[in-house]
């Protein structure tokens, strides 16, 4: 094997096998673009079509639909738009992302059957024989993504343009190192993504088991043996005789929500004073620091803000969060998509932190609109309440703080692992994209 090098002339790959070549995408494919429609024009049946959102959060790397689910589109696009129909091999790009990581996201079609490409998408289709996967691989590497992620641009969305992914480079082996680097990297990232998702599934027994130990312990107390009596609701069940059942408003000092103050003012939000939003919420348990703070000017000048003091909970109403609960462990402000739950002084605040873990599905049956479901603080406040003696309430939060502390504990290592994981992969691609590491031909 040749182990001469070049200079790439790309500054974050630097020298490359001298038998490769380097090549910007526009000599290399020829580039179209996807259906001029919405997401109102997808239907469950017809031609399947993939849009940039399968692109970013579903099908990314490569899509087959007949093994991956697509919405479709009419027919009729087959006769008025066949430009944005895909062949094998295509790429497709998404135009557009709410991130700059997301920016250079793509898929491959790895099939024959009829499939258009949706809103929001960039196909490229080669000019010549190239082999697909090797492709895919460089277009996953970090080297490519770099290029991409240098020459965007946005604010809240980035723009990926045809002219940056035409003016974009790549290194080409030949052709049968590429068939060699795909199917090595085929090899080794089927046994890594393995790994991955049997920790992944680890992780959801876990989080499984953490919530069945909350739901049963809040709802059926520490003393297998007490008398137990019907509580007449459903998702509850039985509880012991002595506890009482009343709404969560009787058992809280306070529930209420946050004010926003002007979001079109930017010097609202770049002071000291901690702001919570609904989406801080998202994957949570505590809160112990939040990016965005607002200042006292906004305080001052726009409205009266409350603020709340430490160790407080908040319940998300709107959104992706909905649902979710934290304890916050900092003085903060919040926004209006956050309910905010001080229980009184007879009642402990992590057992109410925890019996409102385990309602979290009850209360979603409540919640409406589609896109983005919601609840009221009426909902809240009048949700059915399990009321054990403060005592008891101390000791199933003491229980549930430990071991639940200990399964975080362990989720945390997995999720370490993980990205431990797809670090080591990432490298691995990088590697052999660029020939830094040479796949051993015989």
């Amino acid at each position: 094997m040749n182990t001469d090098t070049k200079p790439s002339g790309i500054d974050w790959i630097g020298d490359i096998p001298a038998d490769w070549a380097v090549i910007r995408l526009g000599f290399l494919f020829t580039f179209g673009k996807g259906l001029d429609i919405t997401k109102d024009d997808l239907q469950d049946e017809g031609i399947p079509c993939v849009n940039y959102g399968e692109i970013h959060s579903k099908y990314g790397f490569e899509v087959n639909p007949q093994k991956n689910k697509l919405r479709g589109v009419d027919e009729k696009y087959l006769r008025t738009d066949k430009k944005s129909l895909l062949q094998y091999g295509d790429f497709l790009f998404a135009d557009t992302s709410e991130d700059l990581e997301g920016s250079g996201n793509f898929t491959y079609l790895n099939s024959n059957e009829k499939t258009f490409a949706g809103y929001h998408t960039i196909i490229l289709r080669a000019k010549g024989n190239i082999n697909y996967k090797f492709i895919a691989y460089l277009f996953d590497s970090i080297s490519f993504r770099t290029q991409i992620r240098n020459k965007v641009w946005g604010i809240k969305v980035y723009s990926i343009t045809q002219p940056i992914l035409k003016n974009a480079k790549i290194i080409l082996p030949p052709p049968q190192e590429q068939q060699a680097i795909a199917a090595f990297l085929d090899a080794q990232c089927k046994t890594i993504d393995g790994i991955i998702a049997e920790m992944e599934q680890q992780i959801e027994v876990l989080k499984q088991y953490k919530t069945s130990l909350i739901t049963e312990t809040v709802t059926k107390g520490l003393d297998k043996a007490a008398p137990m009596k019907d509580s007449g609701i459903d998702w509850i069940g039985k509880i012991p005789a002595h506890w009482k059942i009343g709404k969560i408003k009787y058992a809280c000092s306070f529930i209420g929500s946050g004010t926003t103050p002007e979001s079109s003012n930017n010097e609202y939000y770049n002071g000291e004073l901690h702001w919570i939003q609904s989406g801080d919420l998202y994957q949570n348990d505590y809160i112990n620091v939040t990016e965005k703070k607002i200042t006292y000017k906004a305080v001052k000048e726009t409205q009266v803000l409350r603020l709340y003091k430490k160790r407080f909970l908040v319940l998300a109403m709107y959104g992706a969060s909905v649902g979710n609960i934290a304890i916050s462990n900092i003085d903060a402000y919040v926004n209006q998509a956050c309910c905010c739950i001080i229980p009184s002084s007879k009642n402990n605040l992590n057992y109410c932190y925890y019996f409102l873990q385990a309602s979290k599905e009850d209360i979603l049956l409540e919640a409406v609109g589609g896109g983005q479901p919601n609840i009221s603080q009426i909902i809240i406040k009048n949700r059915y309440y399990l009321l054990p003696p403060l005592q008891e309430q101390e000791k199933i939060a003491a229980l549930l703080d430990q071991k639940c502390h200990s399964v975080n504990n362990i989720i945390s290592e997995k999720l370490q692992s993980i990205e431990t994981m797809r670090a080591y992969k990432k490298s691995l691609i990088y590697e052999y994209v660029t020939g830094k590491r040479r796949v051993k031909r015989a």
